[in-house]
């Protein structure tokens, strides 16, 4: 398997688990409307019958709230540990 290239500067990619589509498609709908993101794409996830979403958010557009919490963590500390 080749290793995934890191996404740009102000993105990350996220990956979703859940046992149903419908559960990793509510939890990607949520970011969306926080971020600017790619088209998901979809994947089973196991032999059970769980789903797999893959997309990457642009941290540099984001929508409040999650604005406001962006700049907050940026000026909250260098240790990584919320306050």
């Amino acid at each position: 398997m080749q290793p995934k290239e890191n996404p740009p500067d102000g993105h990350a990619d996220v990956r979703i688990v859940a046992a149903s589509p419908e559960v990793a498609r509510r939890v990607a709908e949520v970011l969306r409307h926080c971020f600017a993101t790619t088209e998901q794409r979809s994947y089973p996830a196991d032999a059970q019958g769980g789903t797999r979403l893959e997309l990457t958010v642009d941290t540099t557009s984001a929508a409040e709230p999650a604005r406001s919490w962006l700049e907050t963590s940026r000026s909250s500390g260098k240790d990584g540990r919320r306050k």
